[in-house]
């Protein structure tokens, strides 16, 4: 079972990068940096549709197979665990299109904080592949909600130039170097404010891993306040990324200790 919600999660987050991609495939041709966020997160240091190294038409194509594969995966798990992905999926590229549509055109940043809870619904999902939609469910909802706004205000941070050449309306177009670090200090406290709720569900284990996430989190966030550019966003990004990894293993931990018991 954790191969396939594996598999299911991969397959559905490949999907929604590539949608991603297909819907911002014009404005990304307007880059004027590349040697920042777009070299962390893809290592060929290309984005293959403006770059022409996929066309449009196969980008739809390879975007369908994705989600035919993690439909299909789907569609084995037990009813009515199935019935809940089917009904996230929809939602969740929705509002990944909303995302990237919206932030084109607003004064508000309604993109970000109603877009990006189709992020904030991928370990949900995870645990919705043998749960249900109880407490836990909510409480790890609202538990990583807040770590995702705080991560995009990092990754704003550090593509502003880019953002601010394609006209994007992101967090730092819209409020600045200062206003986005305290958009992430903001979110990363309410973070830290959330998490006994979820850690109420959880043992030991995962008490000492989020507390080491946690650490991490503040460590950013200092580097962040202390020097408000982008470059201080790129080295703080790293810390964020290994709080996750962090989190999810100390989960998987905890949980598997707790079986054994």
């Amino acid at each position: 079972m954790i191969a396939r919600a594996g598999l299911i999660g991969l397959f559905g987050l490949e999907a929604g990068m590539i949608l991603n991609d297909y819907v911002d495939r014009e404005v990304d041709k307007k880059d004027v940096e590349f040697d920042r966020l777009t070299r962390y997160w893809r290592p060929f240091r290309e984005r293959p549709i403006p770059a022409g190294l996929i066309s449009p038409h196969r980008a739809r194509g390879l975007f369908l197979l994705l989600v035919v594969l993690c439909l299909a995966l789907v569609a084995t798990l037990p009813y009515p665990n199935s019935l809940y992905l089917l009904l996230i999926m929809p939602m969740s590229y929705l509002l990944e299109y909303f995302y990237q549509v919206k932030k084109r055109d607003q004064k508000l940043p309604l993109a970000q904080l109603l877009g990006r809870i189709d992020v904030s619904l991928f370990p949900v999902a995870g645990y919705l592949c043998l749960g249900h939609p109880d407490r836990t469910a909510w409480r790890l909802f609202i538990f990583f909600y807040p770590w995702i706004l705080a991560h995009l205000g990092v990754n704003d941070l550090v593509d502003i130039e880019n953002d601010r050449a394609r006209g994007m309306k992101t967090v730092t177009t819209l409020y600045g170097l200062t206003g986005t670090a305290g958009w992430i200090l903001f979110f990363t406290v309410l973070h830290f404010l959330t998490a006994p709720l979820f850690l109420a569900e959880l043992g030991a284990v995962a008490t000492v891993g989020f507390t080491i996430g946690f650490l991490l989190l503040a460590a950013a966030n200092t580097l962040i306040m202390r020097e408000k550019n982008p470059q201080a966003g790129l080295r703080a990004l790293p810390l964020f990324h290994l709080t996750m990894a962090i989190y999810v293993s100390s989960i998987i931990l905890d949980y598997t200790l707790q079986e054994r018991v």
